[in-house]
């Protein structure tokens, strides 16, 4: 197998398995891919096949032989969630990978793009964040059982390409947002935890938000549809060894998010900080310069992709 980089565009009428295509991000790839006029996707849901299963990955693989394949299916969660259940984060993101990748290789898989998160990053690394800072310190701690898998993901995509000389390439997002989304109250991220809450209170006529530190800290966004764009892309484009960091490269303060979140969701009361609470890390930001020089940037702003989230939200979600 070779590794030049079959391009991807030439295939439309190819197979491309996209693992975990009912996530924020498979989902967001699904509609991409269909959108650019692909037509032979192969989806399966968890109940249609366990991808934690080997033996059932293996004959998936033999029987429906892929050509291209994208690795979006995991087990996420916030920091409650990794805490509370670190067997899960760790034993259930191995297994996936690990069936996908080997079998996808075994069975002759063309390309195979592992996607992976930007906690993989150690807790005080450089910021931005650049690729070559992966297992330069330790990890922060509250989601180092999902950052070692997802480490392990994007080392066995190296190994492939060097001893088999397969087109294994990984892709590293910042934190991502969008339809789909993950809105439950304990077990999601900032951005959604926040629309679900200024929802809320705006449903109850609640007088006031209250948001947890000073609302100091610096995030970056990316919406989900753009890093769909930036998968394809990578699909295009890149063969290389060393993972990519897709990012936005704009940061925003928590309380500019909450600003704006206030505005979208049109919830009239206050919004009020709790400082006797932590703000997490001051900043986080990957370095996203690799990608940008081979030609990719994102599309969506924070407030459209705000826009765009709290609408799909309105239609699938609310209480």
């Amino acid at each position: 197998m070779g590794s030049q980089n079959a391009a991807f565009f030439d295939y439309k009428s190819a197979k491309v398995f996209v693992s975990g295509h009912r996530g924020l991000v498979g989902s967001a790839i699904v509609r991409k891919l269909t959108q650019l006029g692909f037509t032979n996707l192969i989806l399966r849901t968890h109940t249609e096949l366990d991808l934690t299963r080997q033996s059932d990955v293996e004959a998936f693989f033999a029987s429906t032989k892929p050509e291209f394949v994208i690795v979006a299916a995991a087990k996420v969660g916030g920091i409650h969630a990794n805490n509370t259940y670190p067997a899960d984060f760790i034993a259930i993101n191995l297994q996936i990978q690990t069936n996908v990748i080997d079998s996808a290789y075994r069975n002759g898989a063309k390309k195979l793009l592992f996607l992976g998160s930007s906690c993989i990053y150690p807790k005080f690394a450089p910021q931005p964040i650049p690729e070559d800072a992966l297992l330069t310190g330790p990890l922060e701690p509250t989601n180092e059982w999902y950052a070692i898998a997802k480490i392990a993901g994007i080392k066995m995509c190296q190994a492939y390409r060097i001893q088999h000389k397969w087109d294994a390439i990984s892709g590293m997002p910042t934190n991502l947002y969008g339809p789909n989304d993950n809105f439950h109250p304990e077990n999601s991220h900032v951005l959604p935890a926040l629309m679900r809450r200024f929802h809320e209170a705006k449903v109850n006529g609640a007088k006031e938000v209250v948001v947890w530190g000073t609302g100091s800290p610096l995030r970056e966004f990316l919406h989900v549809d753009d890093l769909a764009d930036a998968v394809v892309f990578m699909m295009e484009k890149y063969s290389g060894v060393e993972h990519l960091n897709v990012g936005s490269g704009k940061e925003v303060t928590i309380k500019e998010l909450a600003e704006s979140m206030k505005e979208v969701v049109g919830f009239e009361g206050d919004l009020v900080w709790d400082s006797t609470k932590p703000d997490g890390t001051p900043r986080k930001l990957m370095d996203s310069s690799k990608l940008a020089a081979l030609g990719w940037t994102p599309k969506v702003s924070l407030k459209d992709g705000l826009v765009d989230t709290y609408k799909w939200y309105l239609e699938n979600v609310k209480q």
